[in-house]
């Protein structure tokens, strides 16, 4: 596991700040991927969420596919995102509650 900051290490408004950052749009990828046996969370603009997603529509597979902003807005709530996941960049990938990583880990999963 990546390390992180030790809750013990972090004072209490800081603590508040932490837990509100974008909550809303982390609880709806959460609730996306309970509900949803694929979910791909990513941006306009870029062509490695549009690879992701013409993956597994050439599976025929359905998914849930969630947009926030594009290289120029909403950076705080992909960050919120990627805070929450762990996942560096995007797309996030989830497949039954779990997360696959982003496109080349998909197809790895999927070939």
């Amino acid at each position: 596991m990546r390390v992180i900051l030790d809750e013990s290490s972090i004072l209490p408004g800081a603590q508040v700040a932490i837990d509100q950052f974008h909550q809303d749009e982390v609880n709806e990828v959460i609730t996306a991927i309970n509900n949803h046996e694929w979910v791909i969370v990513g941006m306009k603009q870029n062509p490695v969420v549009k690879s992701a997603k013409k993956h597994l529509d050439s599976k025929h597979i359905n998914f849930h596919y969630m947009e926030y902003g594009s290289y120029f807005s909403k950076w705080h709530v992909r960050l919120a995102i990627k805070l929450w996941s762990g996942w560096p960049t995007y797309p996030q990938v989830f497949h039954k509650g779990k997360l696959v990583g982003g496109a080349a880990d998909l197809i790895k999963y999927l070939p």
